[in-house]
């Protein structure tokens, strides 16, 4: 029996074996690009970690786009404009963009479950802030302070996307990071459909934030209790270095800002737009707003699966055809003050996002696979390899995506507050689709590597010989 061999059927055997020290739930030997090792044990394993994993970035998604919606109580005795509203928006997309990064690197420095338990409980401060703060007469800085606290809940992203990258096989992890991220992404319509209930009922802020203090501690026991921390990814803050050197790190970003910016961004403004531009009271845009985000977070395993089929690189390049197309409707509706036309353009430009979420992140394991085969590396030395770097390259790329949603704020803000409109933001959101489309095509459809691009078979086991 050869080393390699005897590391997996010990894996195989005792998947819990406790790291020096027996600090936790800890996993020393971990091996999914094995058939024997994942059919006995790792796919059982990783499928529990992903669900509880998908349970806290969920409750994140929320607290992090509660301002979307707390907005929408927002009535003239607070005294906060437009502008001011879109401001608290920014100021909460920019935080949860920012603290991915260090949210990356805790994965590696304190085990991915020990993280996650971390994580979910420190979503009690902002929902408990808030909680506070949210009545007529509080300083508009305060409240900027309470939205900027709502951003942590945006770093669970970053943290559970690079600890499940490293659970799951290469052939599998377009579907799993689509999940992942999917039911994360789905918080955001749940936090709105929420206040729906909430404003149909009567009901005032305070009652929405009261409801998720029990769901978040929930979240972070379960989490202690069910989770496990790789140690083979322990430690090694090294990957995100090297992955911030790498080109293909910050061209993914790039188009990532596209698709995830798009979504977190049109999630916090989509019902301000609404009220600003069309003249709907709280409770008509609450009962539209949660529609997008919805479909969007629906598609975007969708998006993943597609991509594990046809390749990433291929799909995104047809994907942000058709978000350039639905923006342009969205134009034209902006133009016409056409409602019906908006909305279902809207709608569908988040449909398309969300797909676009899921083939943009099965890109990157596949780009780093390609450049680990071009380093000379093979079989289980590539995939460790894929799985380190694509890992710290995912919660770089989620927080530079993330701030994305900050540009959209931003835009839409100063649109509206020079024209009263938002149709010069749109616009613009069309061009950038548009050189997106040109980045896609050029450097993962043209270039020469991507000559030998192939879709993954569903059966692979190493890395895959693709850039998309």
């Amino acid at each position: 029996m050869t080393a390699s061999s005897a590391r997996r059927e010990a894996g195989a055997k005792a998947p819990h074996t406790a790291a020096p020290g027996g600090r936790g739930r800890w996993i020393d030997e971990w091996d999914p690009e094995d058939p024997g090792f994942w059919a006995r044990t790792g796919a059982r394993v990783a499928r529990r970690n992903l669900l509880f994993s998908v349970l806290s970035e969920h409750i994140g998604f929320s607290v992090w786009t509660l301002w979307s919606v707390l907005v929408l109580f927002m009535g003239p005795e607070y005294g906060v404009d437009p502008a001011g509203k879109f401001a608290l928006a920014s100021v909460a997309t920019l935080v949860g963009g920012v603290v991915r990064v260090p949210y990356t690197f805790a994965v590696a420095r304190f085990g991915g479950r020990n993280w996650t338990v971390v994580s979910a409980g420190l979503l009690l401060l902002p929902t408990a802030a808030a909680l506070a703060a949210m009545r007529p007469g509080t300083p508009y800085g305060v409240l900027l302070l309470c939205a900027a606290l709502s951003g942590l809940g945006g770093g669970n992203f970053a943290s559970s996307m690079a600890n499940i990258n490293a659970f799951f096989p290469q052939h599998r992890k377009g579907w799993a990071l689509g999940v992942n991220a999917g039911g994360g992404n789905i918080g955001v319509p749940v936090v709105q459909l929420l206040a729906l209930a909430v404003i149909g009922a009567g009901g005032g802020p305070r009652l929405l934030l009261a409801l998720y203090l029990p769901l978040i501690v929930l979240a972070a026991v379960l989490a202690a209790r069910r989770m496990d921390n790789l140690t083979g990814v322990r430690g090694d803050t090294r990957a995100v270095r090297q992955a911030a050197r790498d080109p293909h790190t910050w061209t993914m970003a790039f188009l990532y800002v596209g698709t995830f910016g798009s979504f977190i961004g049109y999630s916090f403004a989509f019902g301000l737009v609404l009220q600003t531009q069309f003249g709907r009271t709280p409770l008509q845009a609450a009962a539209v707003t949660f529609l997008g985000p919805l479909l969007g977070s629906l598609a975007r395993p969708v998006g993943g699966r597609l991509a594990d089929r046809y390749g990433g690189a291929r799909v995104t390049q047809a994907n942000f055809t058709a978000m350039a197309a639905a923006t342009a409707l969205v134009a034209l509706a902006s133009v016409r003050a056409s409602l019906p036309l908006f909305t279902a353009a809207f709608i569908a430009l988040f449909l398309l996002s969300g797909l676009g979420n899921g083939s943009t992140y099965k890109m990157i394991p596949a780009v780093f696979g390609a450049e680990a085969e071009s380093r000379g590396l093979d079989g289980e030395a590539a995939a460790a390899w894929t799985r380190r770097m694509s890992g710290a390259a995912m919660g770089l790329t989620g927080a530079v995506g993330a701030l994305g949603g900050l540009g959209v704020n931003l835009a839409l803000r100063q649109s509206y507050d020079t024209a009263g409109t938002g149709t010069a933001a749109f616009l613009g959101f069309l061009v950038f689709y548009a050189a997106c489309y040109g980045v896609t095509r050029a450097v993962y459809l043209r270039g020469a590597p991507a000559r030998r691009a192939r879709p993954v078979p569903s059966g692979t086991t190493t890395a895959p010989r693709q850039h998309g």
